[in-house]
């Protein structure tokens, strides 16, 4: 089959054309349904937790024993409840938050170093660890317990 009859320059010519057409109606039809940008967006919260750097803060110490009639009066690098904690000393691998007191219970999720939590219940002593419960000040999900060998007492906000 010879097709040097129907490769001439008006072929050559129409095919160019309508390959112009084509790409002119793409452009077109592109532009027609792109959306448009608005300057007018507005306030447009940031999925993003800002954690602060980490401070040399020293270790907190542990609580005496608890007498049922005194008022308790707390050194101020010592952990109670109510306290601000922050995770330290993990060499930047975090820390691990556990469902219960004790080193067989559940993780419920990871502590980044320097993550500031409350203290809300505790101490409770289990395999040779002082645990602490601990909440989150900006998100009450992220809660469980911690030891105290990894926090450090920094001051309220």
């Amino acid at each position: 089959m010879d097709l040097k009859p129907y490769l001439n320059r008006f072929v050559i010519i129409g095919i160019i054309a309508f390959a112009g057409i084509l790409l002119i109606s793409t452009l077109i039809l592109i532009g027609w349904t792109s959306p448009r940008f608005s300057p007018e967006v507005g306030f447009a919260p940031a999925d993003l937790t800002m954690i602060p750097a980490p401070t040399h803060t020293p270790n907190a110490t542990l609580l005496p024993p608890v007498d049922p009639n005194a008022t308790p009066t707390l050194a101020p690098n010592t952990i109670g409840l109510s306290a601000y904690v922050q995770i330290s000393g993990t060499g930047g691998e975090g820390l691990r938050i556990r469902s219960a007191p004790g080193l067989n219970s559940d993780t419920v999720f990871y502590g980044g170093e320097s993550e500031v939590f409350v203290v809300r219940d505790g101490p409770k002593t289990a395999d040779d660890h002082i645990w602490w419960y601990l909440v989150a000040p900006y998100d009450d999900t992220r809660a469980g317990w911690a030891a105290s060998d990894f926090l450090s007492v920094v001051p309220s906000p």
